[in-house]
């Protein structure tokens, strides 16, 4: 169990990254990555609501009856959320309007279910906190990576702080508000899959068909 231990906690973060292997959270990327603070909140939630559902998860595990799993692993993923939305909206009141129903769709999101279900469900609650935190920094890591390069480019600054002199303020900036379009997530998370599974072949995924060469073709007996 030990030697789980590290590798519970490293292995989302790039070999077993829910949305660059798993390509789950897909949604919570292209939303709301046009600001890196917005992804640093959503981030800081889904993390805790990964640790709370998988520790509880894991606790109960043997006491659970398979028929209803599923239904009780939402209900504790709905409890924890409910609790992150009301102390957004009591303490962070325009940070919960920015983020606006994506905090409720954690409910929904395949990365904290699927961790409930393959792995807290399985495995005690120690590792099971571990392999929340992993994935949860895992998802944070590209989560605001991509909000850093859309910020960044889309506007010139990060986290209020300008970065580059914009052209209006007698810089060499121009903004490219392209980049806060959520079309561009697409496009960056796909170039961050492409450099991972670049560098690391193991991750790319099999062929469902084998390319069959065509025969060449036959020469007519009326060519000439």
């Amino acid at each position: 169990m030990i030697s789980r231990l590290p590798q519970a906690l490293v292995a989302p973060l790039i070999d077993e990254n829910p949305i660059t292997l798993h390509i789950l959270g897909i949604c919570s990327a292209v939303a709301i990555t046009n600001s890196l603070y917005s992804a640093l909140v959503m981030s800081a939630a889904l993390t805790a609501v990964l640790c709370f559902s998988n520790v509880v998860i894991s606790t109960i595990r043997h006491h659970l009856p398979h028929a209803v799993r599923i239904i009780v692993e939402v209900t504790v993923i709905a409890s924890a959320v409910i609790v992150v939305d009301e102390m957004l909206q009591a303490f962070a009141p325009e940070t919960s309007r920015i983020l606006s129903v994506f905090v409720g769709l954690i409910i929904t999101n395949c990365i904290v279910l699927g961790r409930a279900e393959n792995f807290a469900a399985h495995n005690p609650a120690g590792v099971s906190f571990l392999d929340a935190v992993g994935n949860g920094l895992g998802f944070s890591l590209v989560l605001c990576t991509v909000a850093t390069i859309r910020e960044l480019f889309g506007t010139g600054g990060l986290l209020g702080w300008q970065i580059f002199p914009a052209t209006d303020a007698g810089g060499w900036f121009e903004p490219n508000s392209l980049f806060l379009l959520p079309p561009s997530a697409f496009f960056i998370i796909g170039g961050i899959v492409w450099l991972i599974r670049s560098r690391k072949p193991q991750q790319r995924e099999k062929a469902e068909f084998d390319i069959i060469a065509s025969e060449p073709a036959r020469s007519s007996r009326w060519s000439t």
